[in-house]
């Protein structure tokens, strides 16, 4: 195994070591029949110039010729010749055993001294011990014995030349050999820098597998780690299956008994199903019926309106206020209504009394007593919520499709004011008409829209002021320009109105309402006057269009509520204010009496039918022309004050209010399509 493992440089140079003691140590030249090899020193001394290599040879001829004439054996020994080397690999070993084996076959052995016969004797050695010197007469003797030296030397000489000769053949060899070992050696260089080579990239490779072998030794162990964690979690799982595998049990149990239930409860729903659809039908046509129910009672409802009549006028007296004078007794009566005193008033009686008149006795005359009739008149002690709950049917026909128009009449601070938006502060029993009527909107929406109603409201508000249209719900750059706007119809043949530069708002809730009611209050023209320290000098006029749909059976309604504020009534002596504004307040006076009256004469031509209605003579009536007509219902609030000193704008309000409520329109026809 050793011998395999060597590498073939070794061997050869083992070879060469093994034959080196064959070469005598007095000539430079191998004896025949000896191997040529030597080591990496002796091959150079091969390769010498020829003038060394004669030198030598003259050196070996002159110590020959000292030496005995003895035959000289050139032939070495079995066992030194002979000797087996080691096997060499297959590749650069077998090369240099097989150059080896050359050299040795192609030497010949020299002659063998001849054998000396037995029996005879040896001849005489030059070394031993000299003959006697013939004598001088014995001629003969010394010519034989110079013939037989004669006949030695050239038998010396001729095996001299043949030794000669197998020397310069043995050196022709040795030098052809010296040439083979040195090519041979280039090789075996070359090799061995190849094998270095490959033994430092092993090395490399093996420091590499050495790094590797110790991050898989780390892994090992992260491993190992890792597979102890795994088996402690393999345990903790098998514990919780075996809790997952009781908890099955016990799920099955129950599923059986749930299974069981089911098939119970499948036929309980089958039952169920049947009494669902007959339920379903059932509900349809109540869902139908409803809905008939519903028709029916706009019908009714509004047949009941039409009863109490398209245009109704209410009456209503405002209470003293602190710090004004006690009216005499007897000033206003409220006679009681047909059933008593539960029933409400619709008679309202003013005395007065002129003192031009008088008897002829000198006694004063008696007051003169004022009747008038309304559909409904409202005393002093009456509260906002007893006036809302008169007017809630009506507004309530805005949602059903009907155009409805609420006025307040009445002189300047007769509470035209409070009774439509209600008095200052936040206290729910002082809200005027407009926040209570669009509470009431929501709510019945909401309730409508269980039935398949959907509702959807837009508010404006605007102000007339010597007919000029302005926006009350202005805001920011707009507000303090004061742009005018212009009475427009919203297209070509169509007979809707539109204030054009006006805010159009969306409301869904009371809070928005009250944020319009306060900017609009802010925006509002007003004026001291000497009936009102604080006299509205504009018609304020509050619209909230209204667009119903039901989807499920493909109607539509629309109609508008317009919830007005006029201006005060007074005469021009006595509201007239007297100071720097005099001629300006007469031009307001002057305006809204002239819008006043054309309302008048609007009313009394549609209750006359007359052909020609002048809607176009003030822009009050021109924007409430589609809420004023046979299509529409109105109510008007007339509005009086207690106070004596009032007595005479007092008693032309009410004669203006029982002229309208003399005026009879034709049947209301709802918005629908």
């Amino acid at each position: 195994m050793e011998s395999q493992q060597r590498s073939p440089l070794l061997e050869v140079k083992g070879n060469i070591e093994l034959k080196r003691p064959l070469v005598k140590a007095h000539s430079r030249l191998p004896l025949p029949g000896s191997s040529f090899k030597r080591g990496r020193g002796q091959m150079e001394d091969v390769v010498e110039p020829e003038k060394k290599r004669t030198r030598g040879l003259g050196t070996a001829s002159k110590f020959a010729a000292s030496q005995p004439r003895a035959p000289v054996r050139t032939t070495v020994p079995p066992t030194q010749g002979q000797t087996a080397a080691p096997k060499l690999p297959k590749k650069t070993g077998l090369r240099c055993s097989t150059a080896v084996a050359t050299v040795l076959k192609n030497q010949k052995p020299g002659p063998a001294a001849p054998a000396q016969k037995p029996g005879t004797a040896a001849p005489p050695k030059l070394e031993g011990k000299k003959p006697s010197k013939r004598p001088a007469w014995d001629l003969k003797g010394q010519l034989c014995d110079l013939n037989a030296e004669l006949k030695c030397c050239r038998e010396k000489t001729r095996t001299l030349d043949q030794e000669n000769q197998q020397l310069r053949d043995q050196l022709r060899e040795a030098q052809q050999q010296a040439m083979d070992l040195g090519a041979e050696r280039r090789t075996l260089e070359g090799e061995l820098s190849r094998v270095r080579a490959q033994a430092e990239q092993g090395q490399q490779e093996l420091g590499n597998l050495s790094a590797h072998v110790l991050e898989l030794e780390e892994r090992l162990s992260t491993q190992e780690s890792l597979v102890e964690e795994l088996q402690k979690e393999q345990l903790g799982l098998q514990e919780e299956r075996r809790g997952l595998a009781t908890r099955l049990e016990e799920q099955e149990k129950r599923l059986q008994a749930s299974e069981a239930a089911l098939s119970g409860s499948q036929a309980e729903v089958a039952s169920l199903r049947k009494e669902t659809a007959a339920q379903v039908a059932l509900l349809a046509e109540r869902g139908e019926r409803l809905h008939w129910l519903e028709m029916e009672r706009r019908r009714l409802h509004n047949q009941l309106q039409e009863l109490k009549g398209n245009i109704r006028v209410f009456c209503r007296v405002r209470p003293v206020l602190p710090g004004e004078p006690t009216p005499p007794p007897g000033f206003l009566l409220f006679p009681s209504g047909p059933g008593g005193p539960s029933d409400p008033s619709t008679h309202v009686s003013l005395f007065r009394s002129d003192e031009r008149r008088g008897t002829l006795s000198g006694v004063p005359a008696a007051p003169t007593r004022y009747d008038f009739s309304f559909d409904r008149v409202f005393p002093p002690g009456s509260g906002q919520d007893e006036v809302f709950e008169e007017i809630a049917m009506l507004v309530q026909s805005a949602l059903d499709g009907y155009p409805v128009c609420i006025f307040a009449y009445g002189q300047t601070g007769s509470g035209k004011t409070f009774t439509m938006e209600g008095g200052p502060g936040e206290d729910p029993q002082m809200e005027g008409l407009i926040p209570r009527a669009l509470r009431h909107l929501f709510s019945v929406a909401q309730e409508l829209s269980s039935q398949g109603w959907t509702y959807s409201f837009v508010a404006s508000y605007v102000e007339i002021y010597n007919e000029t249209v302005r926006d009350l719900l202005a805001t920011g750059t707009r507000k303090g320009q004061g742009v005018d706007c212009e009475i427009r119809r919203v297209g070509p043949g169509s007979e809707e109105l539109t204030v054009t530069n006006a805010r159009y708002v969306p409301v869904s809730c009371e809070r928005e309402v009250e944020a319009l009611l306060h900017l609009a209050r802010q925006n509002r023209a007003v004026a001291r006057t000497a009936q009102n320290e604080r006299s509205s000098r504009s018609h304020s006029v509050f619209q909230l269009q209204i667009s119903g749909e039901h989807a499920g059976r493909g109607l539509q309604c629309g109609a508008p509520l317009n919830l007005v504020d006029l201006a005060g009534s007074e005469r021009l002596d006595p509201g007239l204010a007297f100071g720097p504004g005099e001629r300006e307040r007469l031009r307001e006076t002057q305006a809204i009496n002239s819008s006043l009256s054309t309302l008048g004469l609007v009313i009394m031509a549609l209750s006359n039918k007359e052909s020609h209605v002048p809607y176009r003579n003030s822009k009050l009536t021109y924007l409430l022309q589609n809420s004023l007509g046979g299509s529409a219902k109105m109510l008007m609030f007339v509005n009086i004050s207690p106070l004596e000193e009032n007595a005479s704008e007092s008693l032309n309000s009410l004669r203006f209010a029982s002229k309208v409520n003399q005026c009879v329109i034709g049947t209301a026809q709802a918005n629908r399509k």
